[in-house]
């Protein structure tokens, strides 16, 4: 375990490898999991401001389960999360297939695109870390939880291009912790490979 700041680092996300092959498993994280994708407090009242700009890049399913759920659903385990289609077990209602069947976030689309300022639910920009805020003082925790079957193609590519966990999640931990904190994380991952 690696400590940065008040953050316990799991020590796989500094000495495995990873690099999402979206060509081989189609963005199936989107789709694969016990529930939607974990939202923070601030992410409930991003999702309904942006909402109406993002309607345009949702199927007419995902705008059926969204009117009859709501943006977000609370779930006993989880907490709040995006809505599913169906069961929880299926697609995020935000999930979009391209031509080619690979699922991407209407969200993140939309963002690339320029229409919104907000990239998608921190959770969701972290996979495979899942992170965990600390309570009351208490720690923050990333921790690295590759899907077997599903991401064994980006544990490979990762490999092949021998890219570490956190490098390959430089933006989002950025977005999360700061610029400092990355250094941070960069200068004890490199003293703990040697």
């Amino acid at each position: 375990m690696i400590a940065v700041d008040n953050v316990l680092i799991s020590d796989d996300v500094v000495k495995d490898q990873f690099v999402c092959d979206l060509a081989k498993c189609k963005g199936g994280c989107c789709e694969e999991g016990d529930a939607g994708a974990p939202l923070t407090k601030e992410e409930l009242d991003i999702i309904v401001e942006e909402y109406e700009k993002v309607k345009p890049y949702l199927t007419a399913p995902s705008i059926a389960e969204i009117e009859r759920k709501g943006k977000y659903v609370y779930h006993r385990e989880f907490g709040w999360v995006t809505p599913t289609l169906g069961d929880d077990k299926e697609i995020c209602v935000y999930g979009i297939r391209d031509e080619k069947g690979i699922i991407k976030c209407a969200f993140e689309q939309a963002y690339n695109d320029g229409v919104i300022g907000w990239k998608k639910p921190i959770s969701c920009h972290f996979f495979p870390i899942i992170q965990e805020n600390g309570r009351d003082g208490d720690y923050d925790r990333m921790n690295y939880e590759p899907r077997e079957i599903l991401c064994k193609p980006a544990c490979s590519l990762g490999k092949k291009l021998k890219v570490p966990v956190y490098q390959f999640l430089k933006e989002p931990i950025i977005r999360k912790y700061g610029i400092a904190f990355y250094e941070a994380l960069d200068k004890a991952a490199r003293e703990y490979m040697k």
